[in-house]
C-alpha cells in the first residue's frame, strides 16, 4: 500500500472512534501564515503533496486535495497512488473547499478540524451554509501523536531587535501610531457571542483592543526579527494591545537579554505564547478589533460572550506596506547585494554550461553560496526555484536529492530566488538561455519581457489599483492568445515575509488574497509575467518595483515606478524585431543603469563580460 495511502487509512480508524465524519485539514499555522514550520506540515504528512498551498479533507470512503493552479501538475505527480482526488482550484465546475464541505455534511455528522488552524471567518461562514443541517463543529481536534509520532517539534528561537537605522521607526512610534488608529475603525462587520450582528459595522468605531496573530505585523510593531519559520524572519507570537498597555505572547527562550530589557523600556510586557488564550477569556475591554480572516477560530472562541469584535483589516498592514525613506534606501541597497549575486551567478552558468556537469540543484547551491558571501545576508527568503525546460512549467517546481534535471547547453533555466539582508527582502527571476531554443521560445520570452517592462513603465492616477494595471502585463500574451495562472505581482515585506498584503497586481479581484488596494507611495511590488507550457517549457521575468509620486496637476496625483531590481535580463533570447521601439528604450536604459551600478563590483573579466550581457538593442 502507498505511505500516504495507510497514512489515510489509519486516520481513518480514528475518525471512527471519535464518530468524525469528516476531518479537515489546511495549510496554516496558528497565525494564518502563509509559510509554515515543519510542525504545521500536516497536510503534507497525510497526503505527501508537498506545495506551500492547499487543504485535505479525508471521509470514511474518500478523500480530496484542493490546490491552485501554480501546483497543478505537482500535485498529479505527488498524490500519484495515495487514493486522495485531486480538485483544480479555480477551474470550471470544480467546487470550493467549503461547497464540498458542505456536500459532504448536508445530511448533518461531525466535522474534526484543529481550531487554531482555521480562521474565524472561514468557520463562520461554514457554519452559516450548514445552518440548515444538523452537524457538530469540532474544532478541538489535532492529530493524535500515536498517527504522527515523529512530528517535529515546534519551534522556538531566540528573537532579536532590528536597529532603527534598518526600520526607520522605533517601536513607541508605532505604538502611539497605532493606538490613534484603534479610535477610528471602519468595520467589514461586528460579532457578539461569536455572531454576526451587522454586515457593514458604523461608519467607524473605538477599539479598545486590538489581537495580533499574524507574525510578520506583530514583527514589525515590536522591531523584532527571528529565525521560527524557515524564510521569513518571524517569531512565533501574538499580540494584544490596548490604550495604556501592550502585550507580546511569544516564548520565554525567544526574548531574553537586551532585547527584554528593551522592550520592558518601551512598556511592553512579554507573556508565555500559549497564555494569549487564559488571557482573552477574562478580557475586560469591550470592543476588541481582530481580522476575522486571519485570526484563528480558537483565539475567537476565548472571547468572553460580552465583548463586541470589530471585524476589520488592521491599520498595521497598510502601515507596514507603506515603507518608510530609511527603509527605501536601505532595499536600494540590498538589491545592489543581491544583484552582485545573481549578476556572478548568470556569469558562471553562461561560462559553465556544457564544460562541467551543473544540476538544477547545484546551480541553485551556487547561487545561494555567492549570496551567503555578502555582508548583512541572513538566509533565502524562499526556497528557490530552479526549474530545467519542463520542469519550469511547474510554477512552483522544486527540484529534490531523489529527482532533479542535469542542464544541458540548450534550452531555458528559470532561477526564482531571493534573499533576506539586513537592508531587506529581495525577490528576482531570471530565465537563463543555456543554447540553441525554438523560435516560439524565443517569441514567448519576449512577449513576457515586454510586459514585465510595460507594467514597470506604468504612469498613472492615484487611486488605481493593480487590477488596473495588470494589463500592461499580461497584454502581449494576450494577444497570442496565452495566459498564466496567477496574479503578476504581490507585495514584499521588508526584511520579512516575501509576499505581502495588500498591494498587488492581478487581472480580476480574488478576495482571499487581499492584494488589490489602492497603490501608495512607497509600496514594493513584484512584476513577474511569465508563459507556461506543461511537458515543454517555463519563463518569467520579474523585478521589484517602487510606488512613487509624480506631477500633480488639474487631473490629480500621478504616480509612477522605479525598479529595485539589478540583475541582466537574459538577451539571448529576445527577438528586437518583436518589440516597440519605446519597449527596447526600456530594456537599454534598465540595462545601463544595471551596467553602472554594479560594474565598480566585478572583476576585470566579470566587467568585460557584463559590458555584453547590457548591451543595448
Amino acid at each position: 500500500m502507498n505511505l500516504y495511502a495507510s497514512r489515510i487509512l489509519a486516520l481513518r480508524n480514528y475518525m471512527a472512534q471519535e464518530n468524525i465524519t469528516v476531518y479537515f485539514v489546511p495549510t496554516a499555522d496558528f497565525h494564518g501564515s502563509e509559510y509554515i514550520s515543519d510542525y504545521f506540515k500536516l497536510r503534507a504528512y497525510l497526503s505527501g503533496f508537498t506545495g506551500s498551498a492547499g487543504c485535505l479533507y479525508v471521509t470514511a470512503d474518500e478523500a480530496g486535495l484542493f490546490t491552485d493552479g501554480r501546483y497543478f501538475i505537482q500535485a498529479e505527480n505527488e498524490l500519484a497512488g495515495s487514493g486522495i482526488t485531486l480538485y483544480r482550484s479555480g477551474m470550471e465546475g470544480v467546487p470550493t473547499p467549503e461547497e464540498k464541505l458542505c456536500e459532504l455534511l448536508k445530511d448533518g455528522g461531525t466535522l474534526g478540524f484543529d481550531g487554531r488552524l482555521l480562521s474565524f471567518a472561514f468557520l463562520e461562514q461554514l457554519k452559516k451554509k450548514l445552518s440548515s443541517a444538523d452537524v457538530t463543529f469540532r474544532f478541538d481536534v489535532d492529530l493524535p501523536v500515536a498517527l504522527w509520532p515523529d512530528r517535529p517539534a515546534l519551534v522556538s528561537h531566540p528573537a532579536y531587535r532590528l536597529a532603527d537605522c534598518y526600520s526607520g521607526k522605533n517601536t513607541v512610534t508605532k505604538l502611539s501610531e497605532l493606538r490613534k488608529s484603534m479610535k477610528k475603525i471602519s468595520p467589514t462587520a461586528l460579532y457578539q457571542k461569536q455572531t454576526r450582528v451587522s454586515d457593514d459595522g458604523k461608519p467607524s468605531m473605538e477599539a479598545e483592543a486590538y489581537l495580533i496573530s499574524s507574525l510578520d505585523e506583530i514583527a514589525w510593531l515590536f522591531n523584532i526579527r527571528g529565525t521560527d519559520v524557515v524564510c521569513n524572519p518571524v517569531v512565533l507570537a501574538y499580540a494584544l494591545i490596548t490604550q495604556e498597555e501592550a502585550f507580546l505572547y511569544v516564548s520565554s527562550s525567544a526574548v531574553t537579554g537586551e532585547l527584554s530589557d528593551a522592550l520592558a523600556s518601551e512598556h511592553v510586557t512579554v507573556r508565555p505564547y500559549d497564555a494569549i488564550y487564559r488571557d482573552l477569556k477574562v478580557l475586560s475591554a469591550a470592543t476588541v478589533l481582530l481580522d476575522t480572516r486571519r485570526v484563528n477560530y480558537a483565539l475567537c472562541a476565548s472571547l468572553p460572550e460580552s465583548v463586541t469584535i470589530i471585524d476589520a483589516t488592521g491599520p498595521i498592514q497598510l502601515a507596514k506596506a507603506i515603507k518608510n525613506e530609511t527603509e527605501l534606501d536601505n532595499l536600494a541597497k540590498a538589491h545592489i547585494k543581491d544583484g552582485i549575486a545573481t549578476t556572478r551567478f548568470m556569469y558562471w552558468l553562461k561560462k559553465n554550461i556544457g564544460k562541467e556537469t551543473i544540476t538544477e540543484l547545484s546551480a541553485a547551491k551556487h547561487l545561494l553560496k555567492l549570496r551567503e558571501s555578502l555582508d548583512g545576508f541572513l538566509e533565502p527568503s524562499f526556497e528557490t526555484i530552479s526549474a530545467y525546460n519542463a520542469n519550469a512549467a511547474m510554477m512552483h517546481y522544486s527540484a529534490t536529492e531523489d529527482s532533479f534535471a542535469v542542464l544541458e547547453p540548450k534550452g531555458f533555466l528559470l532561477v526564482d530566488s531571493g534573499g533576506q539582508y539586513y537592508e531587506g527582502t529581495t525577490d528576482v527571476t531570471r530565465t537563463y538561455v543555456l543554447g540553441e531554443l525554438p523560435q516560439l521560445w524565443k517569441q514567448h520570452y519576449t512577449a513576457v519581457l515586454r510586459g514585465m517592462l510595460n507594467l514597470s513603465d506604468a504612469h498613472f492616477l492615484y487611486g488605481c489599483r493593480g487590477v488596473n494595471l495588470d494589463i500592461l502585463a499580461r497584454g502581449p500574451l494576450w494577444q497570442m492568445g496565452l495566459d498564466y495562472r496567477c496574479g503578476t505581482g504581490h507585495g514584499v515585506g521588508y526584511l520579512l515575509n516575501v509576499h505581502e498584503a495588500p498591494n498587488g497586481f492581478r487581472w480580476r479581484i480574488v478576495p482571499e488574497r487581499s492584494d488589490s488596494c489602492i497603490l501608495e507611495e512607497g509600496m514594493v511590488t513584484t512584476d513577474e509575467p511569465g508563459v507556461y507550457v506543461e511537458n515543454s517549457h517555463g519563463i518569467r521575468i520579474e523585478n521589484e518595483l517602487v510606488c512613487r509620486k509624480g506631477e500633480k496637476n488639474e487631473y490629480g496625483q500621478f504616480m509612477y515606478f522605479t525598479t529595485l531590481t539589478m540583475t541582466p535580463i537574459d538577451l539571448d533570447a529576445v527577438l528586437p524585431e518583436e518589440m516597440t521601439a519605446k519597449e527596447r528604450s526600456l530594456l537599454n536604459e534598465y540595462h545601463k543603469q544595471v551596467y553602472e551600478t554594479l560594474l565598480p563590483y566585478m572583476t576585470e573579466e566579470e566587467g568585460r563580460w557584463l559590458a555584453e550581457a547590457t548591451r543595448a538593442i
